[in-house]
């Protein structure tokens, strides 16, 4: 079965940080690009940060410059989305997804909340 499951959403306080992470099965994710999108209540879904097919390349929103950081670990074909200095902004359901061979694949949501 293809799938890409998450973990480690939960409650963190604002300036906290929370490692999400998303491990793939039935393909490999080396195979191409990731990324994590992440929805809030009440607003549109937005792609948050990716990672290019060779790994040289980050994009993402400006709101988590500096704050997140994506990685690939190929030999145990996860993603990871680290997100440092988090506000109540960053609140959301988190996805992580994989472009492979030109199709798409997302996991299932992992909820992060940010507040005191």
């Amino acid at each position: 079965q293809l799938r890409l499951v998450e973990s480690g959403g939960g409650l963190v306080q604002p300036g906290g940080s929370l490692r999400l992470s998303c491990s793939a099965s039935g393909f490999s994710l080396d195979r191409g690009a990731v990324g994590w999108f992440r929805q809030a209540p009440g607003k549109e879904p937005e792609g948050v940060i990716c990672l290019s097919h060779d790994d040289l390349t980050t994009h993402y929103i400006d709101s988590v410059k500096g704050r997140f950081t994506i990685s690939r670990d190929n030999t145990k074909n996860t993603m990871s989305l680290q997100m440092n200095s988090l506000m109540s902004e960053d609140s959301a359901v988190y996805y992580c997804n994989g472009i492979i061979d030109g199709s798409p694949y997302w996991g299932q949501g992992t909820q992060v909340t940010v507040s005191s």
